[in-house]
């Protein structure tokens, strides 16, 4: 800012009282003192800020005058709360060194000045920043640069401004990761997908725990509506509070991001069409050194990234097919999904898609998700899901060779089917599933399920809803201690007496005796049912 922002509409009431000639200084900074000689701590630009209690007699203001001049201050802002108005030997000794004065009247205070001189400043730094930021968007989007770290860095280091690019799993693209934790992604994430879901206007705002932040989407390009997929910046601090230049540095940012976004879906084409070419192979069952080679193709660009000598497993290795289909989701969204969740875990994975779903093939050696994390590792996209949406996920186990890989998809795809058959927006199955009676159910119609389980348990349930009882718990309990009544009793904390009456008031109400293997074989199917 310059010192004749000082004296504009909307700045604190400040008198200007000499040098009206040099008000286009350039004040970088405000020291407040009453020091006789405060020049050892100028740097050069700032304003001073005084209440003159340093003056004991005229020849004083001439001594202080000299000092900030030597010491470079850009002008002089003097109190006349304490010493009453502004003598006229200071007003003498800054005309005579051309040193701006600026009397502040005796109801506002210092620190008044001192808040708009600060935001002021910030905002002039941040115009600069955004136009740099605009620039190097500029490039990126026409060189095809990357940058985005050295970008965050600079913002961080010049205004003191953390942002981060996050993936809608939560992961880090760029930004110091270390300052925020996998909590405060999950919430972030969360957030900004479920105000992208509602179609609320960004940018979003999230408060944690450790303070409020603004989010922005950053689509690949505009005419894309994949927020599932979409890379998010996160800002700390309230966007919607901030100056009109510093909103455009944040505006800038965001498409800076999204100018990179777009860049890395380009350098994914060549993998697209390797993985879809081996989704083709395989459906068509096509000859084993045939699979191998296009697994090769696809390991060698990889390992051309990661280090000059390929891997050992490049060509042969233990490889996990996992299968996932999309409800209520457009055609390709899955696909996009898995290549942001999945392309910081392993970057040979080959991802094909397949209409409303996608067939991934990752090396097992590099493979971080097994289905027992999978689920969770794709847990935040729920909040983007809404109502009807769902994504089912099915993970085989490693395929020891290429040969094995149409095995090891049609494992995938059987696998999926029993998280398909599970209530929840994100369900995940593996292959230590496909050997149990979930498996079997899968398989079964709808129709049928939902009969079967009408028929033993709508009467246990509707008893439980009128008088209040516990027999669908009691009846869990009992299959889950294998019919002994004496352990059942101790985990509910109850009576063997009581036990026994709750097992009879069910064998009465279905017909069925729980004595009896296959009555309970089926009770268990119906409870896994519901």
């Amino acid at each position: 800012m310059r010192v004749r922002d000082l004296l504009a509409p909307g700045a604190p009431r400040l008198r200007l009282l000499t040098a009206e000639d040099e008000l286009d200084r350039q004040v970088s900074g405000v020291m407040t003192t009453d020091l006789h000689d405060p020049g050892r701590y100028l740097h050069g630009g700032e304003l001073v800020l005084t209440g003159m209690l340093w003056r004991t007699g005229p020849a004083d203001s001439e001594r202080f005058v000299r000092t900030i001049v030597a010491g470079g201050a850009v002008a002089l802002a003097a109190g006349e709360a304490e010493v009453g108005p502004v003598p006229e030997d200071l007003v003498e000794a800054c005309r005579r060194h051309r040193m701006p004065l600026l009397a502040v009247p005796d109801d506002i205070a210092f620190g008044t000045v001192t808040e708009f001189i600060g935001r002021q400043v910030s905002a002039d730094r941040a115009a600069d920043l955004a136009a740099l930021v605009d620039r190097h968007r500029l490039l990126v989007s026409a060189a095809g640069g990357g940058g985005l770290d050295a970008v965050l860095d600079l913002l961080g280091g010049d205004l003191d401004l953390d942002c981060w690019v996050l993936t809608p799993t939560g992961a880090v693209i760029a930004g110091p990761a270390d300052r925020l934790s996998a909590e405060d992604r999950d919430q972030l994430v969360r957030a900004h997908l479920g105000a992208q879901r509602q179609r609320r206007r960004p940018p979003h705002r999230a408060r944690l725990a450790g303070g409020s932040y603004s989010l922005l989407p950053a689509a690949a390009s505009a005419e894309q509506d994949a927020p599932l997929a979409d890379w998010m910046l996160a800002v700390a601090g309230d966007v919607t509070e901030w100056t009109t230049k510093r909103q455009q540095l944040a505006e800038n940012l965001a498409r800076l991001v999204a100018a990179e976004r777009q860049r890395r879906d380009e350098g994914r084409r060549l993998r697209r069409r390797l993985a879809d070419e081996l989704l083709d192979r395989l459906q068509r069952d096509a000859d084993p050194a045939e699979i191998s080679r296009a697994l090769y193709a696809s390991s060698a660009m990889a390992a051309r990234y990661e280090s000059p000598e390929p891997r050992a497993q490049v060509q042969d290795g233990s490889w996990l097919v996992v299968s996932a289909e999309g409800t209520g989701l457009p055609e390709g969204m899955v696909r996009a999904v898995l290549e942001e969740a999945l392309g910081g875990t392993s970057d040979r994975a080959l991802i094909a898609g397949a209409g409303t779903g996608a067939v991934v093939v990752l090396p097992a050696l590099d493979a971080a998700v097994p289905a027992d994390t999978l689920r969770e590792l794709l847990a935040p996209l729920e909040a983007g899901l809404g109502s009807e949406g769902r994504i089912t996920l099915g993970v085989s186990a490693p395929a020891a060779e290429a040969g094995g890989l149409r095995g090891a998809l049609e494992e995938a795809r059987h696998a999926r089917r029993i998280a398909a058959a599970r209530v929840g927006r994100v369900c995940v199955a593996g292959p230590e599933e496909l050997a149990s009676h979930v498996l079997l159910l899968a398989a079964v119609p709808d129709e049928v399920r939902r009969a079967f389980r009408s028929r033993l348990l709508d009467k246990v349930i509707a008893y439980d809803i009128e008088h209040q009882a516990d027999l669908v718990r009691t009846l869990e309990a009992f299959l889950r201690s294998d019919g002994s009544w004496t352990r059942c009793a101790a985990q509910l904390h109850v009576h063997v007496n009581t036990l026994r009456y709750r097992i009879g008031r069910i064998e009465e109400l279905t017909g069925r005796d729980l004595s009896r293997l296959e009555d309970r074989v089926d009770f268990y199917l119906a409870l896994e049912l519901a």
